[in-house]
């Protein structure tokens, strides 16, 4: 698998197009992203509220590994924890990371009514009860991921602040640094309006393992906090700099599968 892990990628040759062939879940009926058409829609006025508890001393380290940043959580014991809307029990929070574009009108993995945003942001929780993450992802409640859009304007949000901060101590592609103390509830948008619906990670092997909970509002980014995005290198500090970007996959086709919305 080590040789396959390192084949995909988001370029021409080794990019979306090309991941079913090493790995054939890719093309299975439940992908994700999906773009979501409001029309489409199910209102669903028995999905409660969801909510978080978690603790800022889970917070470990953050990674570049190539094809993203990703913040990486203690997930030993249910110290981070989402639970409710369409979950049943806790889910641990083991990681985030965010996927963007090469340019402040593209990047996000999920389409809401044809409009993408700069970037999307993924928490992705694991299911204790399969007593392993790698358990949890072979099961179809295994996995969920409170998704957030990000959107460029005048207002940012200040929470992002920390993130971009510690983002020059990963520049390159196998660079880790210590990510600690930090809260991520603080990046959820005011409102808690979701839509959710079955799918998959957005990355290989894919596996359909996810309830997703996408969030309807955006936070707002700085054109600014992007371009510090997109400096990040996807080539080790060896190698000439490849700006990081694009690293989204495009959505996949619904299936027949229903979007429920928590609003109207």
């Amino acid at each position: 698998m080590a040789q396959q892990s390192s084949q995909w990628g988001y370029d021409t040759d080794n990019g979306p197009d090309h991941w079913h062939k090493y790995y054939p879940i890719a093309k299975g009926d439940n992908q994700s992203p999906i773009e979501i058409n409001s029309k489409d829609v199910q209102h669903d006025p028995t999905l409660p509220p969801w909510s978080v508890a978690y603790d800022p001393g889970a917070a470990k380290t953050i990674l570049n590994n190539g094809r993203t940043c990703r913040v990486v959580f203690d997930d030993t014991f249910d110290r981070s924890v989402l639970r409710g809307g369409p979950l049943q029990g806790n889910y641990r929070l083991r990681q985030f990371h965010i996927h963007w574009g090469s340019s402040d009108d593209h990047g996000s993995e999920h389409v809401i009514d044809g409009v993408k945003y700069a970037a999307e942001l993924h928490m992705v929780h694991w299911n204790p009860k399969y007593s392993n993450f790698a358990g949890a992802l072979k099961q179809p409640d295994g996995v969920a991921v409170v998704g957030i859009f990000l959107q460029v304007g005048n207002t940012p949000k200040p929470e992002m602040k920390r993130i971009l901060e510690e983002i020059d101590n990963v520049k390159t592609k196998g660079k880790e640094a210590p990510f600690t103390n930090f809260d991520p509830s603080i990046l959820f948008p005011k409102s808690r309006d979701y839509w959710t619906y079955h799918g998959s990670f957005t990355t290989p092997p894919c596996e359909e393992c996810i309830i997703w909970i996408l969030l309807r509002e955006p936070i707002v980014v700085s054109p600014d906090q992007m371009a510090k995005l997109r400096s990040l290198s996807i080539n080790a500090e060896t190698e000439p700099v490849r700006p990081m970007v694009d690293n989204w996959r495009p959505p996949q086709p619904v299936k027949g599968r229903v979007v429920k919305a928590s609003f109207q």
